[in-house]
């Protein structure tokens, strides 16, 4: 029910989004404030989403899958990201062969918006919050999902153990690895295009280029998914799920920050397109992992735990655009300053640039060392640590 919720709540947000600004019998339906109210409002009904889809694994897959469907959840995520732009010039703006599919953009939000409600009466239509409870689920695969443990009893709202969650290191260890990974993450959907228009001075238009600010997404995907299945070959030879993660986490993002020191001195597209692909691959590997163990330790709180997670990661979210364009800012100040200017618009175009790369190169340091930390941190993360072992 409250991911129907969810799902509803940001039709109707997206659909009256594509509403702000017209005019109706002379009168103009909201302006800037109404926007950024609506899309906080979108923002805010969004935000649950992930962590409710971790409540509905936890209770409709086995334990020893959990990695992977939690990985398809997020590869999905990934794919849109990527098509989203493509289905966008479809719809709006056409291509060189044929003419856009809607008459303006304020349509395709109220297309999206309509999709999303059709697929919230579907789900409705067939979902159900436990296994037991779907009429065409039997006791064999029940059996197959609970294993021999008998079906978990409902726990109201307010026994959430706010305290031991506050106090569990694994918990606290698992957040600020995941604030690590999304803050290093977000440079692929905010500063890349533009980065690569910048550095390397592709031509408008230029389908390559366009290829490579969204190639990132896809090889995530790729990494969403496969992290599951080499968390499984890992867990046949370590023998124990959490060693599995956290040899996957270790590996996966000390190689992630070493592609991103890599990339400082990449001086072709084509080698920076790979190595920021491949830091998108290494990252997503962790992707399922994460979110299991987040199961692992909120167990009949996984939706509580994984919100946790998700509510330190937008920090790091946040924090990346601020912090990158600081940077960049500070180095375009700093060079206007060698030269005697008082302002960054005073400098020269070229000036302007090759301070801007001095900068993003500082940024790309502070992923490599964000990704070291968020390494370590796995080897803190023990998701037999439960937040309460009578869950």
């Amino acid at each position: 029910g409250t991911l129907l919720r969810i799902v509803a709540w940001w039709s109707v947000c997206t659909a009256l989004t594509g509403v702000i600004g017209t005019e109706v019998g002379g009168v103009v339906l909201g302006g800037l404030t109404s926007l950024v109210v609506l899309r906080f409002l979108f923002g805010a009904g969004e935000a649950g989403a992930y962590p409710n889809i971790t409540r509905v694994v936890h209770n409709w897959f086995p334990q020893s899958s959990w990695e992977t469907a939690q990985g398809l959840v997020w590869m999905s995520g990934r794919l849109m990201g990527g098509l989203t732009p493509l289905v966008w010039a479809l719809l709006v703006g056409g291509t060189r062969w044929t003419a856009p599919l809607l008459p303006s953009w304020r349509a395709a939000f109220g297309l999206f918006g309509l999709l999303g409600l059709a697929w919230c009466a579907l789900f409705a239509a067939w979902f159900r919050n436990r296994p037991e409870e779907h009429p065409r689920v039997d006791e064999a695969e029940q059996t197959l999902i609970r294993g021999a443990a008998a079906p978990p009893s409902e726990a109201p709202h307010g026994d959430i153990p706010w305290r031991a969650m506050a106090g569990n290191p694994s918990l606290a260890a698992l957040c600020v690895m995941y604030l690590g990974i999304t803050y290093g993450w977000y440079f692929n959907i905010t500063y890349l295009p533009s980065y690569l228009q910048d550095r390397f001075q592709r031509p408008e238009g230029d389908l390559l280029t366009a290829v490579y600010q969204g190639g990132p997404l896809w090889v995530g995907a790729a990494g969403c998914l496969l992290g599951g299945v080499v968390v499984r070959r890992l867990t046949q030879r370590l023998g124990d799920r959490g060693k599995a993660r956290s040899t996957l986490g270790v590996v996966a993002l000390s190689l992630c920050g070493a592609c991103w020191w890599l990339a400082t001195k990449a001086g072709d597209i084509h080698v920076f397109f790979a190595l920021v692909s491949a830091a998108a691959l290494l990252n997503d590997l962790t992707m399922g992992a994460a979110w299991a163990t987040c199961q692992d330790l909120g167990r009949r709180h996984a939706a509580v735990t994984a919100a946790w997670m998700n509510t330190v990661g937008t920090i790091g979210a946040a924090s990346a655009g601020w912090i990158t364009g600081t940077i960049v800012q500070g180095a375009q100040h700093a060079r206007a300053a060698e030269h005697g200017l008082n302002a960054v618009a005073d400098l020269p175009a070229a000036e302007r640039l090759t301070a801007s790369l001095v900068g993003y190169e500082r940024v790309f340091l502070s992923y490599a060392a964000v990704y070291a930390v968020a390494a370590l941190c796995w080897l803190r993360i023990d998701p037999h640590r439960a937040i309460e072992r009578d869950s």
